[in-house]
């Protein structure tokens, strides 16, 4: 997508840039929650998504790039195989916890 501010000018005034542009560091996708999201919900027999699940789901995605946080380094790639599985982990466990399963 063309982007309103191209990221190396808003990078002139922010620290961290993310885009939903893959040609540039820290692009931020839905593909990131999903089918984690939704493998959880499923695994869990969810019968609605919380916010809690949704906090889950992006704490289990700041969760896999643990020590490799940085500036250009904020989500991991959403071709990473380990997110998909925690996130699914994390949702299933905060669906279970709120009682929100069948």
């Amino acid at each position: 997508p063309d982007p309103e501010i191209h990221p190396d000018i808003a990078r002139r005034h922010a620290a961290i840039v993310a885009t939903g542009r893959s040609d540039f560091p820290n692009q931020i996708n839905n593909v990131l929650a999903f089918p984690g999201v939704f493998r959880g919900a499923l695994d869990a027999g969810a019968r609605r998504i919380t916010e809690g699940m949704k906090l889950a789901a992006a704490e289990a995605i700041l969760s896999v790039v643990g020590d490799e946080l940085a500036v250009d380094k904020i989500v991991p790639s959403p071709l990473d195989p380990r997110v998909a599985p925690a996130v699914a982990e994390a949702v299933a466990a905060a669906a279970h916890a709120k009682g929100v399963t069948t």
